[in-house]
């Protein structure tokens, strides 16, 4: 069997994340980041970190983005959290996608844990 390039994996890998950056802002989530890890993380290339503003907001989200994803060939993981526990994660192995109520976002403050990942996109 043949493989694939390393430069084309990483491509679709943030063709990915890219396409989870979009989903979200279309569907109002808010403080949209896309963050690269790559160097700092053995464990993915790249976070997805958003805010909803409601419980209904965040499993229309969720459901969009995982839905949308494996449209595009993305292979989900696993997930965790639950929209009522105010986090929910979505692990696409090369991303990961944290989708957040406002107090949990501030509370994980993932942004300040990762201070020398790069934001390649951040929608407010």
């Amino acid at each position: 069997m043949k493989s694939l390039p390393e430069s084309r994996i990483m491509i679709e890998t943030l063709d990915i994340a890219k396409q989870a950056v979009e989903i979200a802002s279309e569907k109002q989530a808010s403080d949209v980041i896309l963050l690269d890890v790559k160097g700092w993380a053995n464990f993915t290339d790249y976070f997805v970190i958003l805010s909803v503003e409601s419980i209904p907001q965040m499993r229309a989200v969720h459901e969009d983005l995982m839905r949308d994803l494996k449209k595009a060939g993305a292979q989900l993981h696993h997930t965790e959290g639950t929209p009522m526990s105010g986090w929910i994660l979505q692990d696409y192995g090369d991303v990961i996608i944290h989708i957040f109520a406002p107090e949990e976002r501030s509370y994980y403050q993932l942004e300040s844990s990762w201070i020398h990942g790069i934001t390649l996109i951040r929608i407010q």
